[in-house]
Parts: structure tokens; C-alpha cells; sequence
């Protein structure tokens, strides 16, 4: 038996070992994003996890219809994220080429003008939303019962000012990507997700169903922790660049408005693009509708959170790939993304052939989603992630004029066109007309890719 298990011990070894070796095999930049696909993988998983358990408890603690209702508020609030003016990515990409480059102090100087900035529009944007908050009707907004119209105030209000605060903290997550290490970053949402989890359980033992109580968990769990990583990573690791007022040069705002004020439209219109759809069918079907569309979005959404996966160490590394223009290095691995994204491909018609079952097994029969809702938003995932290969690479190099067009006219025609589609074919029209505008960028983006990388741009391909 000892020498069993002495062999049974080299073996696992053995194969240890030789994952090692595969895992550090190949070039430096390649060899620090698989680690961090790797770890990513894991800490996603179990935020999946999370996620699928959270979605049932969260609607039998209140109902379909006012999960709905919570899903659409959430929707309109995160269209505030555009406050940023593209401060956030236009940080990533100054902060990402200050350590290609070795300039600390610039990195430093980068950051703590951007928490400075930030910091002073979200105070403003805060205290005008306070002022305005008694006057809205959320009731008429979310098409709600009107009985709900208090309860509402206080629920925007607690999800706005957690909204903010968190909009400030998650500079961290930021920098930490721009780093190339978006694993430690996503392990902040997974502790989020796994606080909310539990502390949503004690309130469905404890507590009536309120969605006040829900706003309030949501909308703190992620601020907490992220003030808490903050504290952390400024103390150790990343103390080189902890944001300080000395560090804090205004002048420098033009720097990262320069290419942040293109992501910042590029973000406005993706915001009416993405998420009008929930409040499009909350008005033509109801908020219970919402929570229909919802449940099929994230049921595939575990295809672009696995492509997001691997996709958001690249932004970064494609970065510093050309900043020192490592051509090669850049080709390869869009090629063999590109490989990948088949595959993924695959994996969503298999969900689609299942999907039906799925839906009643994750929660039940309170939910009906129709197959037309699964069949578009299916579509929609595979087109998107397509384009997220080469819209990753032009955003890492900062060629995104042309997506900021693309992104711009796609939001202007997608609100009508939905609501026109909406009207005539019912839910599943408001889907099929994101997914009909997002052809377009999944034919014009690789024809950029290749322009730039050949050194063949020229005009709005080169910007």
C-alpha cells in the first residue's frame, strides 16, 4: 500500500509538472494572460454559480414583477456610468503604457487625476440627482403600480448614491487590469456576488419581500468590498501608485480626455444601444416581460462572460504588443481568439437545444421565455462576440473613431426599430433589432484589424 500511494504521488506530480510547463510555455505576455484566463475561469465559475442560485431566491423573495421592476431601474441608473466622460478607459490605456514604457511617476500622476476628476462629477452629478429625485415619478417611468411610487424614490435613491460611490472605487479594478491582471479584479465581483447571496438567504427568512431591502444589499455589497480592496492593494502591492493630492495634476486631464472622450460616446450610445431594451418592453409588455428577456440573457450570458474571460487580459497586453511593436505577437493571438470564438459558437447552439429544459429546472414555472427570445439573443451573443475580439484589439491601441460612428448610429436607429419591431412581432422584435445593428460591426471591425496591423490604415481607419 505505501508504495501505491508513492506512485499514485509521482504520477499526480508528474502531471502537475507538466501542466506547469504548458501553462509557462511561450512568450511573457502570453504566458501572464493564461494565468490570468485560468484564474479568471475559476473565480467566474463560481461567480456563475452564484448568480444562477441568486436569480430564483431573488424572485421568490419579491415576484416576477417586481424583479422586473428592479432590473429596469438598475438599467436606467447604470446609463449614468457615461459620467465618466471615458476617464476610466482612457486611464487604462495611459496607465497600461506608462509601465510599457517604466514611468511610475506618470502612472501615479495618471491615476490620481482620474480619482480627482471622478470624484469631483460624481459629487456634482450626486447632489443634483438629490435635488431632482422628489420630482420624478418612477412609478409612470417603470410602469409600476402607483401604490409603489414612495417605495420607489427611496430605492432610486439608495441605488444612485450606492452607484456613485462605487463608480469612484472601482478605479482599482482598473488599474489592476491595466496591469494585466483582470483575475484579481474579477475576485472583487465574486466576493460582491457571494455577500449579496447570503445576505438576500437571511432576508427570505427573516423579512416580507421588499425590494427596498433588495436595492439596499445589492447596491452595498460591491462598495464595501471594493473599499476594502482599495485600502489593501494601495497599502502593498500597489502603494508605487496609491492616488495622492500631490499627484494630482489637472493638466494632465487632456491627456486622458484625448482618447477617453471618444470611449466616453462610444459608451453613451452603447448604454442606449444595450440596455433601453429592458425599459422598451417594461413599456409595450409589462415589467413581468423583463424578467422573461432577463432570464434568457443570462442564461447565455455565461458565452460572452467566458469570452470576456479571455478577452479582457488582451486589452492591456495589446497595449504594450504595440507600443513596442510586436506585430507578430498581436496576429498570433488574434488568430488563435479567432479559433476559439468557434468554438464558443458551438457551445451556444448546444445551450439553445436545451435552453427550454433549463429555464424550468433554474426556476420553474413562474417564468415562461419563449424559444423565439432564446433563438435571437443566442444569435446576438455569437455576433457580439465576434466583434469582441477585434473591437478589444482597436481599443487597446486606440483606434476606436470608427467605432465610436458605428456605436452612434446603431443607437440612433436600434430605440425606433426596436419599438417598431416591438410592436409587429412582439419581445422577440425589440431582441432582433440589437442583434441586426450588430452585423454591421461584425463586418467593419476585422477589415480596421487588418488595415492597422498591416500599417495599410488611413483616415477614419487610422484613428
Amino acid at each position: 500500500m505505501p508504495a501505491q500511494r508513492g506512485i499514485m504521488k509521482n504520477k499526480v506530480i508528474e502531471r502537475l509538472s507538466f501542466f506547469g510547463s504548458l501553462l509557462n510555455k511561450g512568450h511573457s505576455r502570453t504566458v501572464k494572460a493564461r494565468k490570468n484566463i485560468l484564474a479568471s475561469f475559476i473565480i467566474r465559475g463560481c461567480n456563475i454559480a452564484i448568480s444562477l442560485i441568486l436569480v430564483p431566491l431573488t424572485i421568490h423573495y419579491i415576484n416576477p414583477s417586481q424583479y422586473g421592476i428592479w432590473l429596469t431601474m438598475a438599467s436606467i441608473i447604470s446609463w449614468l456610468s457615461f459620467f465618466d466622460i471615458g476617464f476610466g478607459n482612457g486611464l487604462k490605456n495611459k496607465f497600461a503604457e506608462a509601465l510599457a514604457t517604466g514611468n511610475h511617476q506618470l502612472a501615479r500622476i495618471y491615476l490620481s487625476t482620474t480619482y480627482a476628476i471622478l470624484g469631483i462629477i460624481m459629487g456634482a452629478v450626486l447632489l443634483i440627482f438629490n435635488f431632482v429625485n422628489p420630482f420624478l415619478n418612477w412609478s409612470a417611468i417603470l410602469n409600476a403600480p402607483p401604490e409603489m411610487a414612495a417605495q420607489l424614490n427611496v430605492l432610486a435613491l439608495l441605488v444612485f448614491s450606492f452607484f456613485c460611490i462605487q463608480f469612484i472605487l472601482q478605479l482599482i479594478t482598473t488599474i489592476i487590469t491595466a496591469n494585466q491582471q483582470p483575475a484579481k479584479a474579477s475576485f472583487f465581483n465574486l466576493l460582491g456576488s457571494a455577500i449579496s447571496l447570503l445576505v438576500i438567504y437571511i432576508l427570505t427568512k427573516t423579512t416580507n419581500g421588499n425590494i427596498v431591502y433588495l436595492g439596499l444589499v445589492l447596491g452595498l455589497a460591491p462598495v464595501v468590498v471594493l473599499l476594502l480592496a482599495s485600502i489593501w492593494f494601495y497599502t502593498r502591492e500597489y502603494r508605487l501608485y496609491a492616488p495622492s493630492f500631490k499627484y494630482v495634476h489637472f493638466s494632465y486631464a487632456r491627456n486622458l480626455m484625448s482618447l477617453g472622450v471618444k470611449f466616453f460616446f462610444i459608451q453613451i450610445a452603447a448604454i442606449i444601444f444595450y440596455e433601453t431594451s429592458n425599459l422598451i418592453i417594461a413599456q409595450l409588455f409589462g415589467p413581468a416581460q423583463v424578467t422573461s428577456y432577463n432570464i434568457a440573457y443570462k442564461y447565455f450570458g455565461v458565452v460572452p462572460m467566458v469570452m470576456g474571460i479571455i478577452m479582457t487580459p488582451f486589452w492591456s497586453a495589446f497595449t504594450e504588443a504595440w507600443v513596442k511593436q510586436d506585430l507578430p505577437w498581436i496576429k498570433r493571438t488574434v488568430g488563435k481568439l479567432t479559433k476559439l470564438w468557434f468554438l464558443l459558437a458551438i457551445l451556444c447552439g448546444l445551450m439553445l437545444l436545451i435552453a427550454t429544459w433549463v429555464y424550468r429546472v433554474w426556476v420553474g414555472e413562474s417564468v415562461i421565455v419563449p424559444l423565439s427570445i432564446s433563438v435571437t439573443i443566442a444569435a446576438y451573443v455569437v455576433i457580439n462576440g465576434w466583434n469582441s475580439i477585434y473591437s478589444q484589439f482597436l481599443n487597446g491601441v486606440g483606434k476606436v473613431k470608427l467605432q465610436l460612428y458605428l456605436a452612434v448610429i446603431g443607437s440612433l436607429i436600434n430605440i425606433p426599430l426596436a419599438i417598431f419591431l416591438g410592436k409587429s412581432l412582439g419581445i422577440y422584435g425589440v431582441v432582433l433589432s440589437t442583434t441586426l445593428i450588430s452585423i454591421v460591426s461584425a463586418i467593419v471591425t476585422p477589415i480596421q484589424y487588418r488595415k492597422v496591423v498591416s500599417n495599410r490604415a488611413t483616415g477614419i481607419w487610422n484613428k
